[in-house]
């Protein structure tokens, strides 16, 4: 099993927490982004930079996932393409992807895209909280006991 991770959204303090876990169990984690990273020097972590452009990212991602591989996304349409190759998702916040839950997730998505191309101001995703980054790090915890 490997991490993959969009990390051009990606928070830092997620990204850290990525870092300390593919040291200490000895995952492959992989940060895929279209712009340059900072990444700590491990033989775990590698950083992948692609070209600038819709999705090129994410096609990456899906091009280099095996089945049982874990994706940290908060895009929903690249976790509904994980969760159809046979991944799993994780978002920032914590929130794991579920086939029960992606496709209300799609449909919310949608809807809001909907009412924002509208000329609706639907606002943005709340910052992070210190709470959204241990609901992170409990369901990754949770996450790699059950299948690593």
């Amino acid at each position: 099993m490997q991490i993959l991770v969009d990390a051009d959204a990606c928070p830092k303090a997620i990204k850290d927490i990525l870092f300390r876990v593919s040291e200490r169990l000895r995952i492959t984690t992989t940060l895929v982004a279209n712009h340059a990273l900072q990444i700590p020097p491990s033989r775990y972590v590698k950083f992948l930079q692609v070209k600038s452009g819709f999705d090129v990212a994410d096609n990456e991602i899906v091009k280099r996932l095996d089945v049982g591989d874990l994706v940290i996304t908060s895009d929903i349409p690249l976790a509904y393409e994980v969760l159809s190759a046979g991944g799993h998702a994780i978002n920032p916040r914590g929130e794991l992807y579920t086939q029960d839950n992606i496709n209300d997730r799609l449909n919310m998505r949608d809807f809001m895209d909907t009412l924002r191309s509208s000329g609706i101001n639907t606002g943005g995703p709340a910052a992070l909280s210190s709470r959204d980054i241990q609901s992170f790090a409990n369901q990754l915890d949770k996450f790699l006991v059950k299948h690593h």
